[in-house]
């Protein structure tokens, strides 16, 4: 048990988050999956560790830099409580990945440590072509419907994550 906390510590220590030209320690990435949206069905989740609670970045690949992620999106809890984050227009381009970052209070991280992420409702916008990947409101989930390996695959235990980065 004691290797297999100093072996999550040593993962965190080398994961960071870069927000407005600050380096922040952050969890691990989680992949949520979003079987509605067909362009890929990735949803990248991060939290990083702040002064004043925490940040959320959400990334997604579409098939066009005019197409991101924004506006309100809502965490669901194991509870079936929820988290609202409103879009703060703070976004960033990495080729054909989008990223959002939303911020997260102490009372919201306190949340997240008690319970379980369970999916992220979240909506896709911008211009959208003929050619272009959909947008629209779209729900990621922890586990792959219809997928035998889910269990093996998505593992991950967010609170705890979550837990162990905010002892720093």
């Amino acid at each position: 048990m004691i290797s297999i906390l100093l072996i999550s510590l040593i993962n965190y220590s080398q994961e960071t988050i870069n927000f407005k030209g600050k380096n922040y320690n952050a969890t691990p990435i989680w992949n949520f999956y979003c079987e509605d949206y067909a362009y890929s069905t990735k949803l990248k989740t991060q939290i990083a560790k702040t002064e004043n609670g925490g940040v959320l970045k959400l990334s997604i690949e579409t098939s066009s830099e005019n197409l991101f992620i924004g506006d309100k999106i809502l965490i669901v809890l194991k509870d079936g409580s929820l988290i609202y984050c409103g879009d703060k227009n703070i976004h960033e381009n990495f080729g054909q990945e989008k990223a959002t970052y939303y911020l997260l209070t102490n009372l919201e991280i306190s949340k997240l440590k008690m319970f379980e992420i369970e999916n992220i409702r979240f909506q896709i916008i911008g211009k959208e072509t003929k050619f272009s990947s959909k947008t629209g409101y779209f729900l990621a989930s922890k586990k792959v419907i219809n997928n035998e390996e889910s269990e093996k695959k998505d593992s991950f235990k967010s609170s705890l994550d979550i837990k162990l980065l905010f002892k720093k």
